[in-house]
């Protein structure tokens, strides 16, 4: 049932033939049983953007991205002007959560790696050394202003966000699960900084920012914060248990072969394209086949469009291209968003979208 609503719905999108052959094929990898838990998670996923949506007033999109990532077992990074919700975006998030933890991390030059990671103290009553888990360990963590630390302590987040891990004193110990990074940059102010190595910018599934609200958005903050913010109200909407039936439900969303196929080709075409130096990794093709999944999954679909893909084109892979100083040369009156704009318009045509016509 789940494949034939699917077919039912796209099949009008599409200009490249679909072999009738290849209508048995996915139909082996979907769970029919399934469809009630997918509901359910559906459901929970949509509760917890609303209840974020209460405080992060007229974000919905953003929200969405930030979701997605979260769903897909991604980390993000949001580069943002200072006041811009950041902070209280991923408060709200772990406050949506039964049960979630939250740690709250500050970017600074004299920030060491054990004050991420935790180090061993001696205790002098039983004359042993006793490991005191750090921030890190914790399921939703926050890293304000993460240039600001240095590359060593920039590089201690590395393992736990690859690997979800940390290792001191040559002891690995396992993170908390679900685990999400949230660090954000001010792109404004670069006095003091330290700029996040591609290597590193790469373990990020999306980069993504906030943006200023409209003139209604802003009254309406501005009013319903007279009293107090209203995340102090804020109240636990998800539980860990349904939390976990969102996180596998975005693993069985349906992905046909033409747009897994489609995917692939549009990150390679980063490779090829006029105005990018390095394009993005294979990991850039895991994360955007990824990331799709939870966005249709939060968008009320158990599969895959081509317009989930193309949504999700910049926040994934625009952090991940090296652009060249022609490039930057010439595009030196746009904003950095305006310029990987055209980028994507430059992929799409190498490697234009699948349609489904018959």
């Amino acid at each position: 049932m789940r494949w034939t609503a699917a077919a039912a719905i796209v099949v009008t999108c599409s200009r490249v033939p679909l072999r009738r052959a290849a209508m048995s094929e996915p139909a082996r990898h979907v769970r029919v049983d399934g469809a009630a838990a997918t509901q359910t998670a559906q459901a929970a996923a949509r509760r917890l953007l609303a209840n974020v949506e209460r405080v992060v007033v007229g974000k919905h999109d953003q929200i969405a991205v930030v979701l997605s990532a979260f769903i897909s077992g991604g980390h993000v990074l949001l580069e943002d002007v200072p006041g811009t919700a950041k902070t209280v975006l991923a408060r709200a998030l772990a406050l949506s959560i039964e049960g979630a933890t939250f740690a709250r991390l500050q970017g600074t030059p004299d920030l060491q790696p054990t004050d991420v990671t935790g180090l061993s103290i001696f205790n002098q009553r039983t004359r042993e050394f006793e490991f005191r888990p750090g921030p890190v360990f914790a399921n939703v963590v926050l890293v304000d202003e993460i240039n600001r630390a240095m590359p060593r302590t920039q590089s201690a987040l590395l393992e736990a966000m690859a690997e979800r891990q940390v290792t001191v004193d040559g002891v690995t110990r396992a993170l908390p699960d679900p685990f999400l990074v949230i660090a954000t940059e001010n792109p404004i102010e670069q006095e003091g900084t330290f700029p996040l190595p591609e290597a590193q910018l790469d373990r990020f599934a999306l980069r993504a920012g906030l943006g200023y609200p409209d003139r209604d958005e802003e009254i309406s903050i501005v009013l319903a914060q007279r009293h107090g913010h209203p995340i102090r109200a804020l109240e636990a909407v998800v539980s860990t248990d349904e939390l976990r039936t969102v996180l596998r439900a975005g693993e069985d969303v349906y992905v046909d072969d033409l747009i897994v196929g489609w995917t692939v080709d549009l990150v390679r075409a980063t490779r090829e394209v006029a105005g990018v130096a390095v394009g993005a990794s294979v990991r850039g093709s895991l994360t955007l086949e990824r990331t799709a999944r939870a966005w249709a999954l939060l968008h009320g679909r158990n599969y895959v469009v081509p317009a989930d893909v193309e949504r999700l084109f910049l926040p994934v892979l625009g952090h991940r291209l090296l652009l060249t100083v022609s490039y930057l040369a010439e595009t030196r009156g746009l904003s950095r968003d305006q310029a990987l704009e055209s980028i994507r318009e430059r992929c799409l045509e190498l490697a234009p979208a699948p349609d489904w016509k018959w």
